[in-house]
């Protein structure tokens, strides 16, 4: 077993951080464009779109935010940092992509009803700036977007709002040579229906963190099937496996060694398996040890007799 601690799914915060700072700084620019050419043409597919991008920044923003948070040493009253905003970010983030998608239907009906006279040429010209900047800034999160969520939040951001640009461009293009203006308003569902099916489980990642669940790549079976491989160990039982941010998880186990086991065997033990949780990714690891035939139930823990069963409690 390699001793190398760089796991594959380790991610380089500063990398990241200038990431997203640079994402931030370029949408910013953007949206400043986009507003000023919205009112300079009177368009409100501009103008929408730069409300849309807007929602963008506030991702970046809130990614980082939460990365810079993790650097927050723990204290009295937080013991564990501000760690868990990361997976509140990712969470809001996730939200923030489906009210993005609210709103984009919300202007489509509005749309149907009363087609607007869309400037083809101007649109597409925009929009294909945002297909540049949007394009690149989603490029900057392609290699860690599965390593953490608030990476994939922000990724999915902008590729949401690359496919909105690319729309906007490709319906100009068609109303600029056709005159249907109905176009708009099919490619806006078109797009709905791909941001919703993108979100989804980064919806249901952040939920399942928020609620202490396992952690998506984390099998708690095999972890299991490990732990109990290690020499000494009879078995495990009140295991919990969960995420303290997007970026760390911990364990609590109950441990059962036989009745043998020295405190010097039970360190060693425990270095070993904590040392396989780390390759598991499973970084903030607290194991009790209890000897075989003990009722960990029990307040005092009594020892109970094998033929007893650990059913009887011993109140």
């Amino acid at each position: 077993m390699g001793h190398d601690h760089h796991h594959h799914h380790e991610l380089q915060l500063s990398d990241v951080s200038k990431a997203l700072v640079i994402g931030i700084i370029l949408n910013l620019a953007f949206v400043f464009i986009e507003v000023f050419a919205g009112i300079w043409y009177d368009s409100l597919a501009l103008l929408s779109d730069a409300g849309h991008n807007f929602s963008d920044v506030i991702a970046l923003v809130l990614a980082l935010g939460a990365f810079k948070l993790l650097a927050i040493a723990p204290n009295q009253n937080y013991t564990y940092g501000y760690r868990k905003t990361t997976i509140w970010a990712a969470l809001i983030n996730a939200v923030l992509l489906l009210v993005a998608v609210g709103m984009i239907l919300w202007e489509s009906l509005d749309r149907w009803s009363h087609p607007i006279i869309v400037d083809g040429a101007t649109t597409a010209i925009v929009a294909s700036v945002g297909i540049a900047i949007n394009g690149f800034t989603a490029w900057l999160f392609v290699k860690d977007k599965d390593k953490d969520l608030n990476i994939k939040g922000a990724y999915l951001h902008m590729m949401a709002d690359m496919m909105v640009s690319a729309g906007v461009v490709i319906s100009g293009l068609i109303i600029l040579y056709t005159q249907w203006y109905w176009v708009d308003t099919v490619m806006s569902w078109i797009i709905v229906v791909m941001i919703i099916f993108s979100t989804w489980s980064l919806l249901k990642d952040s939920i399942r963190l928020g609620l202490d669940g396992v952690p998506k790549d984390i099998d708690i079976n095999t972890v299991q099937q490990k732990i109990q491989k290690v020499e000494g160990i009879l078995s495990v039982h009140h295991m919990h496996v969960w995420g303290l941010s997007t970026t760390e998880n911990a364990m609590t186990a109950h441990l059962v060694v036989n009745r043998e086991c020295t405190f010097e065997l039970a360190a060693v033990i425990k270095k070993k398996i904590k040392h396989i949780l780390e390759h598991e990714n499973i970084q903030h690891v607290t194991l009790e040890l209890e000897k075989e035939g003990e009722d960990c139930s029990a307040h005092d823990c009594t020892i109970v007799s094998e033929k007893e069963g650990h059913h009887h409690h011993h109140h």
